[in-house]
């Protein structure tokens, strides 16, 4: 056989990808994570515990969106387009396989502070959010850094990231866990896997944010209570296990089973796989779901009500779908700690176990689906990041979206593991940028939170009041606010 020497590129690539990781991923995000979720969660008086039934109310009532906007609910259906994807399905299977069965626990603490985080940094979208030359909203971390901090060069920094994730690594990562699962399924080669994708997805992002949101809008709530439903009946078949499972996931969690934490890592391993699998999952605080988080017309009609929708989108992302990927698997009898495996396979099998073969082909076809949405919602936050660097023209999009189908050929190749520290390391230097601002406008976010819950409380339906925030003055555009949009006032205020 012929000696292969290593690409000294592609050497040096890993090696700045590892050392990325080893220092995000090892110093920075695990604990940052966590820590501005609780900061968020105590500053904003556990907002996701006390005001849960609002979360939901905000979608109840969404209205369509304008000419300027999309609808709330299909700024949450495309924000789970993103999120609802490889992290529920595949990643679940990669943190057992890592951090053990203590790896959904860190899940869903990520999940319940992250909620308030995504509260937050959404929030802040929606209130420093412009209209482009075509007059359609566009917002997102990149635009609060620089309107809302003065600094521009953060904004294009992130905007770099985000373009560098989103446009191009993750919709690899997204290409392929469907690869692997189509090819567990049906025996169909990678590579024309991978270019069927690439068609199919062009034909919906060369479309616009609007045409993704349509899609997604159909697609992604179909998908996620076919789901749910499957793994509902999974757990009542086996619900005399699953408190005896439950309690399993907290004592690995804190390293209380000796044998399986001392196979995966202990404690270390769990929190560390948890929290990664977990901001992969939900992206709360990665400063993703802001990008289309800005592009609603919000319902009601103030900043507040679009980050109660996004920390909504955790709730469902986390605490339902990947848990209810987590019990199938560790209920099947197919899981075994420590085991190496590709995650959607274990996933595959764990289902396999449950509902006979047609399982494996289930979760080829959830796959599909859940994947195929998080490339097209994930072009959506790149246009955002275009817009910021005066590059959202047709020209440029066409090169993002042109690149962004290429990566997708590429993942549905490459090795898993290549593919998913790539994605850690894009994805933790975005995440840093953001927790560093939506902490220093956390004061912001405390006062708009006070003025929402204060309006309804009264009984008035929230709306925000330029005259109310003098220092916001010539940060933000007055005529979105002032004017409730394009669809005319509400809650009695211009």
């Amino acid at each position: 056989m012929e000696n292969l020497t290593p690409d000294p590129l592609v050497e040096g690539f890993v090696s700045i990808v590892d050392f990325l990781n080893s220092i995000l991923w090892g110093y920075v995000l695990v604990y940052g994570l966590l820590a501005v979720g609780l900061y968020f969660t105590v500053r904003l008086a556990f907002i996701q515990i006390r005001h849960f039934p609002e979360f939901f109310k905000v979608i109840k009532g969404s209205r369509a969106g304008d000419k300027a906007g999309i609808s709330p609910l299909q700024a949450l259906t495309v924000s789970l387009a993103s999120r609802v994807g490889t992290g529920n399905l595949a990643g679940v299977a990669v943190a057992l396989t890592l951090g053990g069965p203590g790896a959904i626990f860190w899940m869903w603490m990520v999940a319940l502070v992250g909620m308030a985080t995504a509260y937050a940094e959404s929030t802040l979208a929606q209130l420093y959010k412009i209209r482009n030359e075509d007059g359609q909203y566009r917002g997102g971390p990149a635009f609060y850094m620089a309107r809302g901090l003065g600094l521009p060069w953060m904004g294009g920094l992130f905007s770099v990231a985000l373009i560098l994730s989103f446009g191009l690594i993750f919709n690899a990562v997204q290409a392929n866990s469907i690869a692997g699962a189509t090819e567990q399924a049906f025996g169909f080669d990678r590579l024309w896997i991978g270019v069927g994708l690439a068609i199919l997805a062009g034909i919906i992002v060369f479309g616009g944010i609007r045409s993704i949101a349509r899609v997604a809008e159909v697609v992604v709530p179909f998908m996620a209570v076919a789901y749910l439903l499957v793994a509902l009946y999974v757990v009542a078949v086996h619900i005399t296990e699953v408190p005896a499972m439950l309690g399993y996931i907290i004592l690995n969690a804190f390293g209380l089973d000796e044998a399986t934490g001392g196979l995966t890592g202990g404690i270390m391993a769990a929190l560390l796989n948890g929290v990664k699998r977990g901001l992969f999952s939900n992206e709360a605080g990665m400063g993703s779901a802001p990008n289309i988080a800005a592009v609603a017309t919000p319902q009601p009609h103030h900043p507040s009500s679009q980050g109660l929708v996004q920390g909504l989108g955790v709730f469902i992302d986390t605490i339902m779908i990947c848990t209810a990927t987590a019990l199938m698997i560790l209920l099947s009898g197919v899981y075994t700690p420590g085991q190496e495996t590709d995650g959607i396979t274990l996933t595959q099998s764990a289902l396999t176990a449950h509902i006979g073969s047609w399982g494996n082909i289930f979760v080829a076809i959830a796959i599909f689906f859940f994947a195929f949405t998080s490339i097209i919602g994930n072009l959506s936050y790149a246009e955002n990041a275009m817009t910021f660097l005066g590059a959202g023209g047709k020209v440029g999009m066409a090169f993002v979206r042109i690149g962004a189908l290429a990566m997708v050929i590429w993942g549905s190749i490459e090795s898993v593991g290549t593919v998913f520290n790539a994605a850690d390391a894009s994805m933790g230097l975005m995440a840093t940028l953001n927790l560093i601002a939506i902490l220093l406008l956390s004061g912001t976010v405390v006062k708009l939170t006070k003025d929402y819950f204060a309006q309804k409380k009264t009984g008035l339906e929230p709306t925000f009041d330029n005259d109310m925030y003098p220092e916001l003055r010539g940060k933000v555009d007055s005529t979105i606010w002032t004017m409730a949009g394009d669809v005319g006032p509400r809650g009695g205020r211009g």
